[in-house]
């Protein structure tokens, strides 16, 4: 009964994250179009994802190249790291 609720902590959490990378690559893309920024959505991308990168940026402000932000890229592999640990972990 234990290892089925450690497994369905895992399963949420690597849903969770990978809802979470989808939500990042979506304000990667809307950052190249520019949306309308009085549109609650893009106004709930931006708000979920701007701690996140703010944090990134400062951390590593060597991350924008030629006016190109990569902190995505960091977010994402990290998110990725976190997740294979996670699942690796779990099933051993």
């Amino acid at each position: 009964m234990i290892n089925a609720f450690i497994y369905s902590i895992v399963q949420l959490l690597h849903t969770v994250i990978n809802v979470y990378i989808w939500i990042v690559i979506i304000a990667a893309l809307l950052s190249f179009v520019r949306p309308d920024p009085s549109n609650p959505i893009v106004q709930f991308i931006y708000r979920i994802t701007e701690p996140v990168y703010r944090v990134i940026r400062q951390k590593m402000p060597f991350l924008i190249v030629g006016g190109i932000d990569l902190s995505p890229i960091v977010i994402i592999l990290g998110l990725q790291f976190i997740d294979t640990l996670m699942m690796r972990a779990l099933l051993g």
